[in-house]
């Protein structure tokens, strides 16, 4: 594997701390889109996720995204590449997990329909697509494409080691969504209204997600595994939650958290 430069690294811990100090889990995916635009000096990039059982595109679309400026249409452009079955979609579909650049994986790329309308479109005559592995048929990728260079043999490296950072990044945020539904209040589920409560005992968004999960029943393990961290790290999250909410155990914290509105 190629050697990573310092500056990779910072750029990783950059977004790590990007996403666990965000209050807003509608714009997180946004946020990791443009600190990738960013970082690999692209054009675009794309959240998508993709049904890969259907061959009409339902099911699919796209979850963030940068510039702004494709915003518009960038949902029916996921569709689209779905249904014109992009190289990515079968390399999920057959079980791909590592960071790919398409004409890796399509012999005859730059002659695809695919190809031929993202470079009318944006420019982008080099495509780059690291897998978010999920359980189901919908798969999640980030693509990533730009015009003239290809990536190298250090960016795809530094896909692969910051692939684990983005697939806890959607775990989080997808854990934060679903406990923010179950604690809007009088169905609000604003963020604002939401987190509020987390706010007023000094949670973290990261700690709030724990906590959700630490009420569902779940062990360090199993939370670990769901958010992609060791349990090492769940329990000093844990920790925190304790000395913020004045207990000590898991117990009491669920029942002084379920009285406060912080867990359904």
């Amino acid at each position: 594997m190629s050697h990573l430069r310092s500056r990779d690294y910072e750029r990783m811990l950059d977004l790590a701390v990007a996403v666990l100090e965000s209050k807003d889990p509608d714009a997180l995916q946004h946020l990791v889109a443009a600190h990738l635009l960013e970082t690999f000096g692209c054009g675009t990039v794309i959240l998508a996720r993709f049904d890969v059982t259907s061959l009409v595109g339902r099911g699919s679309g796209a979850d963030g995204w940068a510039p702004t400026s494709i915003g518009p249409d960038v949902d029916d452009l996921v569709v689209r590449r779905a249904r014109q079955r992009h190289p990515l979609v079968g390399y999920l579909g057959a079980g791909g997990r590592r960071p790919v650049t398409m004409d890796r994986i399509c012999d005859g790329w730059r002659n695809t329909r695919c190809f031929s309308e993202a470079r009318h479109d944006f420019g982008t005559t080099r495509q780059l697509g690291i897998p978010l592995p999920s359980d189901g048929n919908v798969m999640r990728a980030v693509s990533l494409g730009r015009k003239g260079r290809d990536f190298s043999t250090r960016e795809l490296a530094f896909a692969a080691r910051i692939q684990p950072l983005l697939l806890s990044a959607e775990n989080h945020i997808q854990e934060l969504r679903s406990l923010r539904r179950a604690t809007a209040p009088d169905g609000d589920d604003s963020s604002a209204a939401a987190l509020l409560p987390a706010a007023e005992h000094g949670l973290t968004p990261r700690e709030q997600t724990v906590l959700g999960l630490v009420a569902q029943g779940l062990t360090a393990d199993v939370i670990g595994r769901r958010l992609t961290i060791s349990p090492h790290t769940v329990n000093r999250h844990l920790e925190k939650i304790y000395r913020k909410l004045g207990t000590n155990n898991r117990v009491s914290t669920v029942v002084q958290a379920r009285r406060a509105g912080l867990v359904p």
